[in-house]
């Protein structure tokens, strides 16, 4: 039997677009294509899905493509005894990174481990420090940490090249979330390079600085706008090494990203692969050797409801499913009860369980960057690296991030996009299920863990109008 002549033989025709549009334009009964088939993102960029396959892609894959994502889970109660318990469990149940979030971080949401000297003994005792990856989230004392870690790390006598770690320090997040900063902008600037300085003499390897994009998403940015955001801090944070006499080659390893994901698979999908285009860019730019982006993604805050939230396991499966298939390196998925509180203890089971069956069941993580080619997603990641690379250029015009903050230029765009988007759900012409669609008519009881909410750092010498994160069912007034 000649296989290679059964198989050509037995072929399907190939199609092209104008056979698609046919058969897609008579399925709608005269309806135009572009109407009613082709959606657009908040940025306007067209959502188009017919079109023409990609075959020349390259693969935009995590930075070791041979081994799945991180399954980070949040360690941030304002408890540190029952965050060490919380720690222990996830580790010894699949996680494999814990994410410090202290409290003031952008993304604490009003919780958060205790700004305290003895804070990560207690979170971490019993933990095996080699076996886990661990990040801290960004937050106003984030290099005083730094310090911390450091001196925890030497009484473990933990060995740093076993250890994987990602401090996340990002002035401007914390700029961005708090609205204020200790020092001035060029205190802060002139300050950093020897901190840097003072970390690499520490020789502890991992992310040193971190662009963060989830303080900017959750306030309500839109695609473009946080990857502009996200690419102009790392930009800052090479300038820093450069003033740091450090050179930039080795500079863009100790630099990663962070972003959120949402329920808009194909958007979010894009936006991890657009960042990667954009980092790329960046380090051509400079004249350095491109290396792959770290990008650290969580699912979106802004996303979940209050109402009916086992909608919300949903919303996260369709987010961590785009960041894993993104290429994320490693992400972590919020309880589906954050919206009501400091999340107990099955939230976080599901929450983590998400992770491990879309790894250790479906095997996303088995194919590196699996879209690529997809002529669909190939042309909204390119649609979202432009539209990212004009907001970067905008920020860089305003002074650079740390200024546009200050004068609240970006700001303005961030809150601009939000009430459109919050009009968009009151007119009806966007519907969030459970809530303005398909409610539920008793809702059942949730339960969280007893927990007082942390203040917001009060002291600073600059400020700025602050992004706060907001969920869209808060701002379109829909109450549990």
């Amino acid at each position: 039997m000649d296989v290679d002549r059964l198989i050509s033989e037995s072929a399907f025709p190939e199609a092209d677009r104008t056979r698609w549009l046919a058969l897609v334009e008579k399925a709608l009964a005269g309806a135009a294509f572009d109407d009613v088939m082709v959606g657009r993102s908040d940025d306007g960029i067209a959502l188009d899905p017919l079109a023409a396959r990609r075959g020349d892609a390259v693969p935009l894959s995590r930075r070791k493509p041979a081994s799945s994502w991180l399954i980070v889970q949040r360690c941030d109660d304002t408890d540190p005894k029952r965050a060490n318990r919380q720690a222990l469990e996830d580790i010894g149940n699949g996680a494999t990174g814990l994410a410090l979030v202290f409290e003031g971080a952008p993304n604490a949401f009003g919780y958060g481990l205790p700004d305290e000297a003895d804070t990560l003994e207690r979170v971490l005792d019993g933990v095996q420090l080699d076996k886990v990856h661990l990040r801290i989230d960004a937050h106003p004392s984030s290099r005083a940490m730094a310090d911390r870690l450091v001196a925890f790390l030497t009484r473990r006598r933990a060995d740093p090249a076993k250890l994987g770690i990602s401090f996340g320090i990002d002035s401007a997040a914390t700029f961005a979330g708090t609205g204020r900063l200790r020092m001035s902008i060029e205190a802060l600037q002139a300050s950093m390079p020897q901190s840097l300085a003072h970390f690499f003499a520490m020789g502890v390897p991992g992310i040193l600085l971190e662009a963060d994009g989830r303080v900017y998403h959750n306030a309500g940015a839109t695609e473009a706008q946080e990857l502009g955001a996200m690419l102009a801090g790392a930009v800052a944070h090479l300038r820093l090494f450069q003033d740091a006499r450090q050179a930039l080659v080795y500079a863009a390893p100790y630099i990663g990203f962070a972003l959120c994901v949402d329920q808009d698979q194909f958007l979010s999908i894009a936006k991890i692969r657009a960042l990667r285009l954009l980092w790329q860019r960046a380090q051509e730019v400079v004249s350095i050797k491109p290396s792959r982006a770290v990008i650290h993604a969580e699912t979106s805050y802004r996303m979940a409801t209050a109402l009916d939230p086992e909608t919300n396991i949903l919303r996260s499966t369709l987010a961590a499913f785009a960041a894993g298939v993104g290429g994320a390196d490693s992400i972590s998925v919020l309880p589906h009860t954050i919206a009501h509180g400091l999340p107990e203890a099955f939230a976080r089971r599901v929450a983590r369980n998400t992770q491990l069956v879309l790894a250790a069941e479906s095997h996303v993580d088995f194919v590196a960057d699996p879209v690529a080619g997809s002529g669909s997603v190939e042309a909204l990641t390119e649609a979202l690296a432009e539209a990212g690379w004009t907001e970067f250029q905008r920020i860089e015009k305003e002074g650079g991030l740390l200024r546009s903050l200050a004068a609240g230029q970006l700001q303005t765009r961030v809150m601009e996009a939000r009430d459109r988007r919050a009009a968009d759900y009151r007119s009806g012409k966007r519907g969030i299920v459970g809530t303005t669609l398909f409610p539920i008519k008793i809702e059942l009881p949730i339960e969280t863990l007893s927990a007082d909410r942390r203040p917001l750092p009060t002291d600073g010498t600059v400020f700025c109008p602050r992004l706060e994160s907001a969920r869209i069912d808060e701002l379109i007034g829909a109450k549990a």
